[in-house]
């Protein structure tokens, strides 16, 4: 399983860079309240963020999505110096944002006049060059709302299916939604059968990772021919290859489904053919 985050030793927080026993939050915070709010991941490889302007850019479009109004431009000039103050400018490392709207009397709906909050930290973290060690899955049904391309603070959902996940020894929870496999609780999935890699569309039903969309780039580059069609869960022990994507997750193989074993509990060819080219753009620098 994998090891949890440390605590991290700096947080910027509303413009200031404070140790982080000093970084506090109103208990009015509307993020703490309801999670109205938004957050964001990057892995800093080799002294830069791999897809920085991806994931900048999924942040301002969830901002958007939620209205909440935030100039992503001035927190993005503040990660240098989050960075050297946490000790990590040389380091590879995980980048957490989030920004919530902000403070306020409790209740559902929103004041247009407050500012919202937004909260950074890093914590050392070296990735694999690739994830070598296939994983165990289990499906559970998708009782989330129906907007999951909103990379949205409150998540329940997920870390309940996450949990599911653990009980039963596994490392992920794909979701079925009438009959079909749409995501994962904190990853995208993907399926090969004859060459062809499948994957859920980008819609409301899934949210959209960098990974899977560098995957897709990769696909085409490759000359792998791609089908964005959700799976149906009966077709499960048919398929050839399974594999998970995420900004730490990487590529990962899947050898089990529930009680099917996937490629002979191994990394299928096109799945490491991906991981390969994969690593390939990490070391030039995306």
């Amino acid at each position: 399983m994998p090891k949890p985050p440390s605590y991290p030793s700096k947080v910027f927080l509303n413009g200031e860079i404070l140790n982080a026993a000093d970084a506090k939050i109103s208990v009015f915070d509307r993020g703490f309240i309801f999670g109205d709010g938004i957050y964001e991941v990057m892995a800093r490889i080799g002294g830069q963020f791999f897809y920085r302007e991806a994931h900048l850019s999924r942040l301002r479009t969830c901002l958007d999505k939620i209205d909440i109004s935030c100039n992503v431009d001035t927190l993005e000039s503040e990660i240098p110096r989050l960075l050297e103050l946490s000790g990590l400018e040389t380091a590879d490392c995980l980048l957490y944002i989030q920004v919530t709207r902000g403070v306020a009397p409790r209740q559902h709906s929103y004041p247009r006049d407050i500012q919202p909050t937004v909260m950074m930290y890093a914590w050392a973290k070296t990735l694999p060059d690739i994830n070598e060690t296939p994983a165990s899955v289990v499906v559970q049904k998708d009782y989330r709302w129906s907007r999951c391309d909103i990379k949205m603070t409150s998540l329940l959902g997920n870390v309940m299916a996450n949990e599911f996940a653990m009980a039963h020894d596994c490392y992920e929870t794909l979701f079925e939604r009438d009959g079909i496999l749409t995501e994962a609780s904190h990853s995208n999935v993907f399926f090969v059968k004859n060459r062809i890699v499948y994957t859920h569309p980008a819609n409301c039903y899934i949210l959209d990772g960098i990974t899977r969309q560098v995957v897709l780039e990769l696909c085409e580059k490759l000359g792998i021919e791609v089908r964005l069609e959700g799976l149906p869960v009966q077709d499960i022990p048919n398929m050839d290859e399974a594999f998970l994507t995420g900004t730490s997750t990487q590529i990962l193989a899947i050898r089990k489904i529930d009680d099917h074993v996937i490629s002979g509990g191994r990394v299928g060819p096109i799945t490491r053919k991906l991981q390969e080219a994969f690593l390939d753009l990490k070391n030039t620098g995306a």
